[in-house]
């Protein structure tokens, strides 16, 4: 009796070992196939962004340019060298600088003087100034043909047409301040990120704005970007991270968490070539990062090359040749210019008086060739030569 009650005991004891096996190759089956789902949607949304730009590009390229358009390409990329414009733009420190991206010859900055302002890129004449609320200050704007944007302190995102200066559009349905906002190509969609750790699509093609999908994250948006797809973003976070959203399907297509040791404080989409972006953080590294891999391709850094701010935001140069960022704890307000090919050092410039770079751009040049500005703690803004 005692041999079969033993041997019963053993059978269950292999039974409950064969039984945790089973669950556990289930749970593993489980999580291969959630990869597998996610890597599924992953190469889909890249796939489509690919073609989506390409078939633009080719699109563009059979359009018939004017006799009198100049572009960047014509005369390459143009490097810093000196202050060719410096103009007191703002009451206190200036946030954001922008280029149109219509490659118009306008520069849009804002300040915590509560506005927005649109300049003439060649000779820094002052075309519009857009208000929003008094005493809170403008975090981020963007320009784009007849449209500019303001995110601020106040929770709302403005939308201004710059001819008439006329506000048409103010955005609310964020519970904390609004730190940066973009206009997707076309102008016809407005994307915010905001310290209450989401991001929203904006729909202003009508009269009345329609808030149509909201990206939500564990960690504040710093900063953001749009893609030449029209519909992809790509943000950083406080937590070092960098996501991609869809916005047509509103899911989160990649997550590169912990891409830097400290919060990310600018992300731009590559302006020729579609599987790389340019990233900044404040561990003073800027980064161009391989999507596909999401492993950087180069890191660039410099001993004297310090970023302290949020939002301090660095540019590929409309070539893709170079990548530039302004430092923000230099005394003399230097730029510093790396090879974006070799990731080597290339070159620094002062020209902000005795005070640091919040925001920097490097546009495509418009008719003019003007291509690169800056702003200031004091207010100023520096188109450069």
């Amino acid at each position: 009796m005692e041999p079969l009650v033993a041997e019963n005991v053993q059978a269950m004891d292999t039974i409950n070992v064969l039984r945790e096996k089973l669950d556990s190759m289930h749970h593993e089956l489980e999580m291969l196939r959630a990869f597998k789902k996610q890597e599924e949607k992953r190469t889909s949304w890249f796939d489509r962004l690919h073609q989506n730009i390409s078939k633009g590009s080719t699109e563009h390229d059979k359009k018939e340019a004017k006799p009198d358009e100049r572009k960047w390409g014509s005369m390459g990329a143009v490097i810093p060298s000196r202050p060719a414009t410096i103009i007191q733009a703002h009451l206190g420190e200036a946030t954001c600088v922008r280029y149109d991206g219509a490659d118009t010859n306008l520069v849009a900055t804002s300040g915590n003087d509560g506005t927005v302002k649109i300049w003439e890129s060649q000779n820094g004449s002052l075309r519009a100034t857009l208000r929003g609320k008094a005493g809170h200050p403008i975090l981020g704007c963007d320009l784009r043909g007849e449209l500019a944007v303001g995110s601020g302190s106040d929770k709302t995102c403005r939308v201004w047409n710059v001819r008439t200066e006329r506000m048409i559009h103010q955005l609310v349905g964020h519970s904390n301040k609004i730190n940066c906002a973009r206009l997707f190509q076309g102008e016809k969609l407005v994307l915010t990120g905001s310290a209450d750790r989401s991001l929203k699509v904006w729909d202003i093609a009508r009269n009345t704005y329609r808030q149509t999908t909201t990206f939500r994250h564990s960690s504040s948006c710093n900063c953001i970007d749009t893609g030449l797809d029209a519909a992809t973003a790509v943000s950083g976070h406080m937590d070092g991270g960098v996501r991609f959203w869809d916005h047509r399907t509103g899911d989160r297509v990649l997550d590169m968490a912990g891409l830097h040791m400290d919060e990310v404080t600018s992300v731009q989409f590559h302006p020729l070539n579609t599987t790389q972006i340019l990233t900044n953080g404040k561990d003073s590294i800027l980064k161009l990062v391989d999507i596909r891999t999401c492993l950087p391709i180069h890191s660039f850094s410099h001993p004297q090359f310090k970023t302290i701010f949020k939002q301090s935001s660095s540019s590929l140069s409309p070539d893709g040749k170079y990548v530039s960022a302004g430092s923000n704890s230099s005394n003399n307000g230097t730029i510093f210019v790396w090879d974006a090919e070799t990731g080597g050092y290339l070159k620094q410039v002062s020209g902000h008086e005795s005070t640091c770079i919040s925001s920097f751009a490097w546009g495509s040049g418009g008719t003019n060739g003007q291509q690169v500005a800056s702003v200031d703690r004091k207010g100023y803004l520096v188109l450069w030569a």
